[in-house]
């Protein structure tokens, strides 16, 4: 069983993972940053208030804080936008060339070598 799990965690796929993970938390706490300290207070001057998170309303005795519903917002198009950036350039950049395909290299398929084999034994009689 420690041999299996060794086996698993070795992987590529496994490593590739676990990177993008840690990689994706760290720039979700700089987006976090960027909203919270410079997004936000930019937002706040033209709403008249400067905290976005403390906005709120109230019907009967409950509360609504659509503020912290509005920050999450704006992250999550932060994210989705250098995201779709970032997958944009890796794009352009991993291209991968087409293959060219070598017609004489071909090799035909069994039931197409059988049947040439029956064909040529055929003739081979026929001329006996």
């Amino acid at each position: 069983m420690i041999e299996e799990f060794k086996t698993f965690i070795a992987r590529g796929n496994v490593i590739d993972l676990a990177v993008g993970v840690i990689i994706g938390s760290a720039f979700t706490a700089i987006v976090k940053s960027l909203t919270d300290y410079l997004i936000n207070p930019l937002i706040g001057i033209f709403l008249g208030k400067i905290d976005l998170s403390n906005l709120k309303f109230t019907i009967g005795e409950a509360t609504f804080k659509y503020g912290a519903f509005l920050n999450s917002v704006i992250n999550f198009f932060i994210v989705a936008i250098v995201v779709f950036f970032m997958v944009k350039i890796i794009n352009r950049v991993v291209r991968t060339e087409p293959v060219e395909d070598d017609e004489d290299e071909e090799t035909p398929d069994l039931s197409a070598q059988y049947l040439a084999e029956i064909r040529d034994l055929l003739k081979e009689q026929a001329k006996k």
